[in-house]
C-alpha cells in the first residue's frame, strides 16, 4: 500500500525533535506534527533545564540507562553545535548528620547506575565555597550542568530539517486507525479544517497528551495504554544576586527531587519545583505557596529573605503513576508489546526526559529495527 509520509512524528517537544532527527537521519521520510504554533510550548520549556547525571533512578531502568548515556551526549553535542550550556555541578546536601547516611545510599546506587564521578565533601569545604549553604555534609555531582533548551531544540530540528523531515504547526491529531497495515491519522488545523494522511511509521511523543490520542487509535488495545496523571511543579525566582554558584539539591522526595535551587545560564537563581497533583493540566503559580517554599529552602539556606522569592513559573509532569503509587519508569511501548507494527508509543516522559532526549530519539529508532534496540539502551 502507498502511505503519504514514511514516519509520522506527533509532538515537537524535546523529545519528539530528537525521535524525528534521528529517524531522518537514518534515511525516513519524516512529518513532525504539533498541536501548538511553535515548538516545545509545554514540558520542554516549562522545567528546570538541568542535566542531570543520572544518579536517582532504580537499577536497569530506561531512566537510568538512557540518562547517562544521553547525558554525555548532550554534552558533546552541546560542544560541538554551540549550544549554550554549563556544566555547573550540584551538591546534594545533608543539613543534619541523621542525613548522612541517605547520602551514602545515593553514593551506592550511584555507582549501581554507572555514575561514579561523587565527591564527598564536608561542611569546612562547602563553606569556602558557598558559605550561604548550611550542610553538615555534601555529595558532589560534578557531570551535572544546565543547558538552554530552546536552543537544543531549534537546533535538533534543523538536524532533522536537513535530513529532509518536515514540521506542520497548528495541527492536531485528533484520531488514528491502523489501515491495510499503514496509520491512517485524522487532523485538524488551526482553521477547524480536517483532513487524513497516511504513514507506515508513528511515533507518539506527545507528553500530556499521548494518552489522548493512543486511545483515539482504533485498534490499539486499551490496557496497552498506562493512566494519565498530572503533578504540577512551580518556581520561584530569587531577586538580586544569587547567593550560590552551583545547584542545591536537597534528599530527594517521592514524586521529586525537593524544592531545590537551580540557576539559569543569566545566572539567576531559582527554587522549585514543588509537587502538587492536579486533575489536568494548569500552569497557575500559586503565590501561597510561597511560605511552603520558604520553610524548606531555609533548611539549607537559612538567611533567605522570604519577600525576595517571586512567583516564576509552572510546569506539568506527565505521570503515570497516580499520588502516592511508586514511581515508574519511561514507557516506551513498540510492536513487541502491543502488536500493532510500526507504532511506537511515549508516555511518562518527565525528568530525566531533557537530558535523556538524543539516547531517546535513538531508542525509538532502534524499537523499529529491532535488533538495534538493547545497542541503543546500552
Amino acid at each position: 500500500m502507498s502511505f503519504d509520509i514514511e514516519t509520522i512524528v506527533v509532538g515537537a517537544g524535546v523529545v519528539g525533535l530528537a525521535c524525528a532527527r534521528a529517524l531522518a537521519q537514518s534515511g525516513r521520510e519524516v512529518m513532525i506534527i504539533e498541536r501548538h504554533d511553535a515548538i516545545g510550548t509545554e514540558t520542554s520549556s516549562r522545567n528546570s533545564e538541568v542535566i542531570h547525571a543520572g544518579i536517582y533512578y532504580p537499577k536497569g531502568s530506561l531512566k537510568a540507562a538512557l540518562c547517562v548515556s544521553g547525558k554525555q551526549t548532550l554534552y558533546q553535542y552541546c560542544a560541538e553545535r554551540g549550544i549554550n550550556h554549563r556544566n555547573t555541578g550540584k551538591l546534594i546536601v545533608a543539613t543534619h548528620d541523621d542525613q548522612i547516611d541517605a547520602l551514602r545510599q545515593i553514593e551506592k546506587h550511584a555507582n549501581g547506575n554507572g555514575v561514579t564521578d561523587l565527591v564527598w565533601r564536608t561542611a569546612v569545604e562547602i563553606g569556602k565555597r558557598e558559605p550561604a549553604l548550611k550542610c553538615v555534609a555534601a555529595l558532589e555531582s560534578p557531570s551535572t550542568g544546565i543547558i538552554d533548551s530552546h536552543g537544543l531544540m531549534v537546533s535538533l530540528l534543523g538536524d532533522a530539517e536537513i535530513a529532509g523531515a518536515t514540521l506542520a504547526l497548528n495541527t492536531d491529531v485528533i484520531s488514528g486507525r491502523n489501515e491495510n497495515g499503514l496509520h491512517v491519522l485524522q487532523t485538524r488545523d488551526v482553521a477547524g479544517e480536517e483532513m487524513e494522511i497516511s504513514c507506515k511509521e508513528l511515533i507518539i511523543a506527545s507528553g500530556l497528551h499521548s494518552q489522548t490520542l493512543a486511545h483515539n487509535l482504533t485498534g490499539l488495545p486499551a490496557q496497552a495504554v498506562p493512566p494519565q496523571h498530572y503533578a504540577r511543579g512551580i518556581y520561584f525566582t530569587l531577586g538580586g544576586k544569587s547567593p550560590f554558584s552551583t545547584l542545591i539539591y536537597p534528599a530527594p522526595e517521592q514524586a521529586g527531587l525537593g524544592i531545590h535551587l537551580t540557576l539559569d545560564l543569566g545566572g539567576q537563581a531559582r527554587f522549585g519545583p514543588d509537587v502538587e497533583w492536579v486533575d489536568a493540566p494548569d500552569y497557575t503559580v500559586n503565590e501561597s505557596r510561597r511560605a511552603m517554599f520558604a520553610d524548606a529552602i531555609r533548611r539549607y539556606y537559612p538567611d533567605l529573605d522570604e519577600t525576595a522569592l517571586q512567583p516564576g513559573y509552572a510546569g506539568i509532569r506527565p505521570k503515570i503513576q497516580s499520588k502516592g503509587e511508586a514511581a515508574r519508569d519511561f514507557m516506551i511501548s513498540g510492536p513487541e508489546s502491543h502488536g500493532i507494527d510500526g507504532l511506537v508509543s511515549l508516555y511518562g516522559i518527565e525528568s530525566p526526559g531533557l537530558t535523556a532526549s538524543m539516547a531517546i530519539g535513538d531508542y525509538v529508532c532502534a524499537k523499529l529495527n529491532p535488533s538495534l534496540a538493547t545497542k541503543a539502551a546500552s
